[in-house]
C-alpha cells in the first residue's frame, strides 16, 4: 500500500530553469523515488490557488521552498496559513521544507526572519541533536545543498530540534509524530544549486558565490532525508 502525499507547491521556478527542472513538486517526486517506501504524490500549485478537493485524504502534506517569504503577507501566503492550520488542528502530518520549514515553524508558535548571518548556500553540515524510530538510515552528521536568507529563529513551544549548526541553529525540527521540517533541500540537486548560484552570483557577492561553489564537491544526504520524511509519515506512535 502506496502513502499518498500532498506536495503544495509554493514557488514556479524561474523561467531560464523550467525546461529542465519544470518545479520543486517534480523535483520532489524525483526525490521520492530513490528510496524504499511506495509512495504517490499528487502536485498543487497554491501559488496559483491551486488546492486539493475536500473529498480527497492525504497521508501527509508536504510544503516546498520558495523565493517568498514565509512571513510575508501576500494572499495566496495567507491563504496556505489558514489551510495548514486546519490541517494541523485536524491531526493531519505535515511536512517543510525552507520555506514550509520556516513558515509552519512561524504558524505553530514560532519565529521565522532575515537571518543576520545572511546567505546561506551550497552543502552545509549539521549536527544531528535528536534520534527518533523514524530517522533511518541512522546517520551522525547530515549535510544538506541549501539556498536561504531566512532562517526560524525561535521554535514553538513543543517542537524538538533534530539538527543544527552555529550558522542554522534550527536546521530541522519535529513535533511529535505530526511535523517534521528541514531547513534544507533535500530535493536539490548539484546541478540545480550550480544554476541557482550563478543567476544569484551578483546579488551574493563573489566570497559566498566562490565558497558556496567549492562546496559543491561534497556529497549531500537528501536521499536519506526523504527516507525519514516518508518512514515519519508511516510511523505509528505507540499507544500507552
Amino acid at each position: 500500500m502506496s502513502l499518498r502525499i500532498c506536495i503544495l507547491e509554493t514557488d514556479i521556478l524561474r523561467p531560464e530553469l523550467v525546461d529542465q527542472y519544470q518545479g520543486y513538486g517534480q523535483m520532489f517526486q524525483r526525490l521520492f523515488s530513490q528510496q524504499p517506501i511506495a509512495a504517490e504524490f499528487t502536485v498543487y500549485n497554491v501559488m496559483q490557488g491551486e488546492y486539493p478537493g475536500e473529498e480527497l485524504t492525504f497521508d501527509a502534506y508536504l510544503v516546498t521552498g520558495s523565493k517568498a517569504d514565509s512571513f510575508g503577507t501576500d494572499p495566496w501566503i495567507e491563504t496556505l496559513r489558514t489551510y495548514l492550520l486546519t490541517r494541523y488542528e485536524r491531526g493531519d502530518k505535515l511536512l517543510g521544507v525552507c520555506f514550509g520549514h520556516q513558515l509552519l515553524a512561524l504558524l505553530l508558535g514560532g519565529k521565522s526572519e532575515r537571518a543576520p548571518q545572511g546567505w546561506g548556500v551550497g552543502t552545509h553540515n549539521y549536527k544531528l541533536a535528536a534520534k527518533a524510530p523514524w530517522m533511518s538510515p541512522v546517520r551522525e552528521e547530515l549535510t544538506l545543498l541549501i539556498s536561504h536568507q531566512d532562517q526560524v529563529t525561535a521554535l514553538p513551544e513543543n517542537a524538538t530540534v533534530i539538527a543544527s549548526s552555529d550558522f542554522c541553529p534550527f536546521a530541522a525540527y519535529h513535533i511529535n509524530d505530526q511535523v517534521l521540517c528541514f531547513q534544507g533541500h533535500p530535493e536539490f540537486i548539484h546541478d540545480y544549486s550550480r544554476a541557482l548560484l550563478d543567476i544569484r552570483q551578483q546579488a551574493l557577492g563573489e566570497q559566498i558565490y566562490s565558497k558556496g561553489m567549492a562546496s559543491l564537491e561534497h556529497e549531500h544526504h537528501g536521499t536519506t532525508v526523504a527516507e525519514w520524511m516518508m518512514r515519519f509519515v508511516a510511523h505509528k506512535p505507540q499507544s500507552v
